[in-house]
């Protein structure tokens, strides 16, 4: 039987013990970006580019963000439809992102990485992470200054140019696209991500909604084999919050800082 988890304000709770020879795998969601001012797909009348969204239910077009739909701007379809639309979009994300600054959550994440050994895996498109200081990201959903053509087997690259007028070509003639996951695609480094889960001793889920698969699954993979704590942080309960053992509720930026002792 899996026991019931213990869910409340995460002040209520005891810092986490980390041994020094633990592994440690954190999943990071929009919620985190959210906090720095990222816009997301959760938004209430609105969608973003921090990648954590829910998608619509019964082919229901919610989810409109600046009068687009999901399903314009977030799938290989829409972007095959109007690839000026799309690039127009994700432009304008690339233009904001950097106004945008990481936050504490993003900084105690980075300084944890020092200390401990770190698997960062993230659902989040922007580069947050990267400039608080961790030394290593894996960005499960892609990453927004990056582009990748649309029809040859070029990798992706740097690219935080942004495209408002013509859609960008590729040398070979095809048109390139932002380096993002979007709704009916595969997310990238699943073979490493599950890797790293199978040998992880405390699972840290943070701001993550549990309702976009496969990461939402992520938790119940390690509560099968019984391995891992798993912890959740984060603003809401997620939808997955009965496999986790703790939700510790709150805002992360302010839950993250003391969440550990190193000791």
């Amino acid at each position: 039987m899996v026991p019931i988890p213990r869910v409340g304000p995460g002040a209520e709770f005891e810092p986490l013990r980390i041994g020094r020879t633990e592994r440690v795998f954190v999943l990071t969601g929009a919620g985190v970006s959210a906090e720095s001012g990222v816009r997301t797909f959760r938004d209430a009348g609105g969608a973003g580019f921090a990648g954590d969204g829910r998608r619509p239910q019964g082919g229901a077009s919610i989810g409109l963000w600046y009068e687009h739909r999901i399903e314009d701007v977030a799938t290989a379809k829409g972007f095959e439809r109007d690839p000026r639309m799309v690039w127009r979009f994700y432009s304008e994300r690339r233009r904001q992102l950097p106004s945008v600054k990481p936050n504490p959550a993003h900084q105690a994440l980075a300084r944890l990485a020092q200390e401990r050994e770190v698997f960062l895996c993230t659902q989040n498109v922007d580069d947050l992470h990267e400039r608080a200081g961790s030394p290593e990201v894996v960005h499960m959903h892609g990453e927004l200054l990056r582009s990748r053509c649309h029809s040859c087997e070029r990798p992706s690259f740097v690219d935080a140019a942004g495209y408002f007028e013509e859609p960008p070509r590729c040398r070979c003639g095809g048109l390139l696209r932002p380096h993002v996951v979007w709704f009916g695609e595969i997310p990238f480094h699943l073979e490493r991500i599950f890797a790293a889960l199978d040998k992880c001793d405390l699972f840290l889920c943070v701001g993550s909604s549990g309702a976009v698969h496969p990461a939402a699954g992520f938790v119940s993979h390690l509560r099968h084999t019984g391995r891992a704590r798993c912890i959740y942080l984060g603003l809401e309960r997620p939808d997955n919050a009965y496999a986790f053992d703790e939700c510790r509720l709150g805002k992360a930026g302010e839950l993250l800082p003391g969440l550990v002792d190193l000791r």
